[in-house]
């Protein structure tokens, strides 16, 4: 039986002889419906939409791998690579992010960085940081704004940040972001 066209509520009967059966058919669709079969989760990636492909242009995408340890654990790594969309035969290659988090830290000294979106997000973090010595310890800090070396903070939001951070961070850079052959290169 098929319905035609679809949505219609016009069903009607083919006339070839059937590969199995009805019964076995209607069981089949019946498990399936029962099977809470894991559907493609949106998983969000700090470094994605925020770098092209240095070899064709496409945008970068992220994966996460598992693997299985002799001691039962699981590792979880994060590889970052093109998506092809420009070029299906594209060989950019694939960077796990721990890889990618060094080659960034490693630019932040060669970069020009936006410097006030950087200062204000610190002297929110310092604001923070004196309310909850303050609050908690019951101590007073004298650290300032200007005490704080960009750059290492930087590279420290880039290791250890939130994922809105580490985008945050990365919107700062006002060179262009391409991964090229597993490395991280700048395009002005």
């Amino acid at each position: 039986m098929f319905e035609y066209p679809r949505k219609s509520g016009k069903w009607y009967k083919g006339k070839h002889e059937p590969l199995i059966t009805k019964e076995l058919f209607d069981l089949v669709q019946e498990q399936l419906k029962g099977n809470t079969l894991k559907t493609r989760q949106e998983k969000e990636f700090a470094f994605t939409r925020l770098m092209k492909c240095g070899l064709c242009g496409s945008g970068i995408s992220a994966d996460e791998k598992y693997k299985k340890l002799k001691n039962g654990a699981v590792n979880t790594y994060v590889y970052y690579g093109c998506t092809k969309a420009r070029d299906k035969y594209c060989k950019c290659g694939y960077i796990n992010e721990d890889v990618l988090i060094k080659q960034l830290q490693g630019l932040v000294d060669t970069v020009e960085l936006n410097e006030t979106g950087i200062i204000r997000k610190i002297k929110e973090e310092v604001t923070r940081q004196k309310r909850f010595q303050s609050s908690l310890l019951g101590k007073r800090t004298n650290t300032k704004v200007s005490d704080i070396d960009t750059k290492n903070y930087v590279k420290f939001l880039l290791k250890e940040g939130t994922l809105e951070e580490k985008r945050e961070i990365l919107g700062c850079f006002r060179s262009q972001i391409s991964l090229k052959e597993k490395n991280v290169i700048l395009i002005d």
